[in-house]
């Protein structure tokens, strides 16, 4: 039977037009049932015998015959078993990889346009290859998105012999690429690249074409083009996203940001005078700061003070409204961002450090003008002014593919908000082997320097063992304040940072050996696997100290995967200071440090179950408080977009 159109897959032609892409946002569907996909798994279990038996000559018969099917059926369930088979097969002939159920189970999962929430270790790369291979079958363009550049590159070339084995080739995209490769890599079935360069190649392909959301709107664009330059994608039709929950959730409301630099030697004055306008200002009493949102607000002894102030200097600072935003981004450039905390100084750049991967993000600005006040802060001279030509936001690109799904080690705590926003279902898959990590007390010190020493004593007792050792800070100044005291203390280790991320895959490779210490940030905490050395397993397996207090459970979560994979043994614990970044946003945990006082190496006599209890609470407090802002953020958007008579580039 054939299927309608909505229920094939969708790929660029007459049907879907020439650069599909959804128009409006996917409806949540019915909740998921466990026993098709049991059914499926046995069944591509079966189907997987039969492919074993050919040869290559016959393989490549049944495969071609497979294809022109599904060009004739669309995707049907026997369809999809049959092209899953196959993959599984040119798994294991191109890679010499035997695919598990739960690496079959979590591929049926995403070609069901849903998301798989699969243990850390237990194989996503190769179940997003299986997923993406079903898709490039059938015809459809796939882009896989990845963490970095350096996963991009390693998945593609590492997965290469899978898709050559099926008749298909991969792609990849990476930030040094220019526009005829970039066009060429998503030319092929499958794409790998990050989500960053993805969306600002897809803003770029909308100023082509004027924004035109329809194949209709397109063409006559094109009509009254002498020179319609090829657009560098196909389209959206299919995105298999790893780590799912991290753009989905907490890069959601990141604004991507498309524009260009323009000459104002005028405004580079005015934030010039800012800067230095703001180095009079005095705290409580001119201005307030609120350090965990990041914003700073003027008084009305400040205003008074800058409108002083302003009345000689002229120009710009006549706009009451305009110099009240420029000082206040100049006080927080002064006052809430901080040098290897929220950025980095690396070859005369500032770069922005990013707060969920912990990773330096070059290329990417802070806006309004709070990145030249940072390059001013830093003595360097301020970038020149951008004029922003397009933007948008990942909760508003995403759904615009015709078929979205991923993956990730983290998804339950945030399965009802991916349902209403992407309607998008989340599918847990049970681990192959039973987990064996255990979870050690947690502890809270009175300050940084208490919790040092008792790190570098703890990390001592361990590594003597033959454990190895992974110590997550809060940023890279931590990280680099706990290397000194190791270095004290005569034990030898390796820093993973954002000033380190070249050497990211060399550090990871040993993290896992014998004795290894290795102090680290969120950078280890996402798209990185830590093999275990010899003898490490016996000896009691990976130990990770958690240094740090993030906002989200889930992030916790990603961390404590690094640690007792695929059935090894593993344990974490969690030891903090009052004075680490969000501790303190938790004022009862200092009123109970005064009530129960400390031992004498600087912990807070407070029981284990006790902090985790607060430290839960207040994590569940921040989430709920975060969905509210990207629901809002998103129903704005909406709302603007609605108010255009013709789809636009705002989103």
């Amino acid at each position: 039977m054939t299927l309608p159109l909505h229920a094939r897959m969708p790929l660029p032609g007459p049907a879907w037009g020439s650069y599909p892409e959804r128009r409006e946002a996917p409806q949540a569907r019915w909740p998921w049932s466990r026993a098709p996909y049991q059914r499926q798994i046995a069944a591509v279990g079966q189907e997987r015998g039969t492919w074993r038996t050919l040869d290559g000559v016959a393989f490549e018969s049944r495969l071609r015959s497979l294809r022109a099917a599904i060009g004739r059926d669309g995707l049907t369930h026997q369809h999809t078993v049959q092209a899953l088979a196959a993959a599984t097969e040119a798994a294991r002939r191109g890679l010499g990889l035997e695919p598990y159920d739960t690496q079959i189970h979590a591929a049926l999962i995403m070609l069901d346009n849903r998301l798989a929430e699969m243990a850390t270790g237990e194989g996503k790369t190769l179940a997003a290859a299986l997923a993406a291979s079903v898709g490039a079958l059938a015809g459809t363009p796939v882009h896989v998105l990845t963490a970095n550049d350096y996963l991009v590159e390693r998945d593609a070339t590492g997965l290469a012999p899978l898709y050559h084995c099926l008749g298909l080739r991969a792609g990849y995209v990476t930030g040094a690429m220019d526009e005829a490769q970039r066009r060429e890599a998503y030319a092929a079935p499958i794409c790998y690249v990050t989500a960053r360069e993805l969306v600002f190649d897809y803003l770029r392909d909308g100023q082509r074409r004027g924004f035109a959301r329809s194949d209709l709107q397109r063409r006559a664009a094109a009509f009254h083009q002498s020179n319609t330059v090829q657009p560098l994608l196909r389209g959206l039709c299919m995105a298999v996203v790893d780590e799912a929950d991290s753009l989905l959730i907490d890069e959601a409301m990141m604004p991507l940001i498309l524009s260009r630099q323009v000459g104002d030697s005028g405004m580079r004055a005015f934030m010039w005078q800012a800067w230095s306008l703001s180095g009079e200002m005095l705290p409580d009493v001119d201005f307030r700061l609120d350090g965990p949102a990041k914003q700073v607000s003027l008084t009305d002894r400040g205003r008074e003070r800058l409108a002083g102030r302003a009345a000689s200097l002229g120009g710009r600072w006549r706009s009451a409204r305009l110099r009240d935003e420029v000082l206040a981004l100049a006080l927080t450039a002064r006052h809430v961002y901080h040098r290897d905390v929220h950025y980095l100084v690396r070859e005369g750049q500032v770069e922005i450090i990013d707060e969920i991967t912990g990773r330096a993000a070059p290329g990417r600005v802070w806006s309004r003008g709070l990145h030249g006040l940072v390059e001013l802060k830093e003595g360097y001279r301020p970038s020149p002014a951008t004029e922003t030509l397009a933007q948008i936001t990942f909760q508003r690109f995403f759904p615009r593919y015709h078929r979205l799904c991923g993956m990730s080690g983290t998804l339950r705590e945030a399965r009802g908000e991916l349902r209403e926003i992407y309607g998008l279902d989340v599918v847990c898959i049970q681990s192959r082997l039973p987990a064996s990590r255990k979870s050690l007390p947690s502890r809270l010190y009175r300050g940084r320097h208490a919790l040092w020493d008792a790190v570098a004593s703890r990390v001592a007792d361990v590594r003597q063992t033959g454990r190895p050792v992974l110590i997550a800070t809060s940023s890279v100044a931590d990280s680099e304040l706990l290397s000194d005291r190791l270095i004290s203390a005569s034990i030898e280790h390796r820093v993973l940072n954002a000033r380190f991320d070249a050497d990211e895959a060399a550090i990871v490779a040993c993290a896992g050996e014998p004795g290894q210490v290795t102090v680290a940030t969120n950078m280890a905490g996402r798209g990185t696997d830590i093999p275990l050395g010899a003898g490490v397993a016996a000896a009691g397996g990976l130990h990770v100290m958690c240094c740090q207090f993030n906002a989200s459970r889930r992030i916790d979560r990603q961390l404590e995967g690094r640690c007792a994979r695929q059935g090894d043994p593993g344990s974490v614990e969690t030891w903090i200071s009052l004075d680490l970044p969000r501790v303190a946003d938790v004022p009862l945990l200092t009123l109970l440090a005064r009530r129960y006082g400390t031992m004498p190496e600087g912990a807070v006599r407070l029981g284990s179950r006790s902090l985790r209890l607060l430290l839960g609470w207040y994590q569940w407090r921040q989430e709920r408080q975060a969905q509210r802002l990207r629901r809002g953020l998103l129903q704005a958007d909406r709302e603007w977009e609605r108010g255009l008579s013709f789809g636009g580039p705002g989103e």
